[in-house]
């Protein structure tokens, strides 16, 4: 995603190692060797437009009236999606950039159906954070498949490191100002985190309550796509009946309650840029819902962020918002999270890395808020053997360490 308001030509700034491109829009952990492809035979070429990219009329129909659209181009690397750079010409012979991402299938669209949503109650909550969107649909012509896509405002991006302060500020910002439609969490429709649907379209009052049906979904979806894992159901379904209760049960008890905040959803490195013209910091590439706001940064913790991970982030953002109550749960609250975060992520990625990870933490919590220490021996040596399977034994300790931050109860 990029700007369209660039007057001049800028030297882009070198990434610092590990960091992802952002120049270059991506709606997922990007595998070099991993790009959407689509089949455009069904459309036909543009005449009078410059470009590779022939565009849909379902898309051009989109666009203000008498809009003249002079190239289309294939445009920057996603790991489910093709996405382009449209640059027109409006009415009034200002320039115009739009960015377009397509997918096909169901999963096409649920995943351009889903984000445009998602952009579109962010854009609305927090307008100076989020690119602005403009229309998600159906390619009319003919493609082999069916087609759809998302249409938003293009946002040249730098690579520069995201200032913590400027940066957290937004994301409280709007955690804090957005409310709830129901006044429950959930969302309107479904939304995905990477190519998968998560368990978003629906209302629920008890944020407990609706946590397990996220974590239920994610599972589901887990051996769906990676095969069954026994220790890890076992896992996953102890975590539902004995850690939620401790975890999150005092979370709505003793009077105390807790916001539906709309989140992002997928608020990783490669989903925020730093715009070239403005400086401004937005992010992209959403799977939003209404949820405990500690959900959007329980992601930082994630070993595939090198710049979020920075505890700086985490410190800067709870300064802005402070910790819900019991404040000494803050930090295991922020591992469940990412657990479920990293169990849907394995389904997405054929697990790997994400499965493992997840399966760790929610071993650390059972053994930790379980009535006696029952994975401590018998899992531990299954979990050993799935971790020296994957080869990433010196990635994944048998423990995840504990991120810790100083931290204030919320105001």
């Amino acid at each position: 995603m990029h700007d369209d308001q660039a007057t001049s030509p800028k030297k882009p700034s070198v990434p610092a190692p590990g960091i992802p491109d952002k120049s270059v829009m991506t709606d997922a952990p990007f595998n070099p060797g991993q790009r959407g492809n689509l089949d455009f035979e069904g459309i036909p070429a543009n005449e009078d437009i410059d470009g590779d990219f022939p565009l849909d009329k379902s898309v051009t129909e989109k666009f203000p009236p008498n809009t003249k659209v002079i190239s289309a181009n294939r445009y920057g690397s996603s790991a489910w999606t093709v996405t382009a750079r449209v640059v027109t010409e409006m009415e009034n012979g200002e320039p115009k950039v739009y960015f377009l991402k397509c997918a096909e299938d169901d999963t096409g669209r649920a995943m351009m159906e889903g984000e445009f949503h998602s952009m579109t109650a962010l854009y609305t909550a927090l307008p100076e954070f989020f690119p602005e969107p403009y229309a998600w649909g159906k390619f009319s012509q003919n493609t082999g498949r069916p087609t759809y896509f998302f249409l938003c405002n293009f946002i040249e991006m730098s690579n520069d490191i995201p200032d913590p302060s400027e940066l957290c500020r937004k994301v409280a910002e709007l955690h804090k100002r957005s409310v709830s439609p129901t006044g429950m969490f959930g969302f309107h429709t479904t939304t995905c985190q990477g190519n998968l649907p998560q368990a978003t379209n629906l209302w629920d009052p008890s944020w407990e309550s609706y946590f397990r049906k996220m974590l239920t979904n994610a599972m589901s979806l887990n051996t769906k796509h990676n095969g069954t894992w026994n220790d890890l159901e076992e896992v996953v379904e102890k975590v539902k009946t004995i850690v939620l209760p401790k975890l999150l049960g005092p979370l709505e008890s003793d009077g105390r309650s807790v916001k539906p905040s709309l989140i992002h959803g997928d608020l990783w490195d490669g989903n925020v840029g730093t715009s070239y013209e403005t400086g401004e910091i937005y992010a992209f590439d959403a799977g939003a819902y209404y949820a405990h706001n500690e959900m959007d940064v329980a992601m930082w913790r994630g070993e595939v962020n090198k710049v979020l991970r920075d505890k700086v982030y985490l410190k800067e953002y709870l300064s802005n918002i402070g910790v819900s109550e019991p404040v000494d749960q803050f930090d295991d609250r922020s591992r469940l999270y990412n657990a479920y975060m990293s169990l849907h992520a394995s389904a997405c990625h054929e697990g790997g890395f994400f499965r493992a990870s997840s399966y760790n933490n929610l071993v650390y919590l059972i053994n930790k808020y379980g009535s006696e220490p029952e994975l401590e021996s018998g899992k531990s040596a299954a979990l050993e053997g799935e971790v020296m399977k994957l080869s990433i034994a010196d990635s994944i300790p048998a423990k995840a360490s504990v991120v810790s931050v100083e931290a204030t109860p919320a105001a």
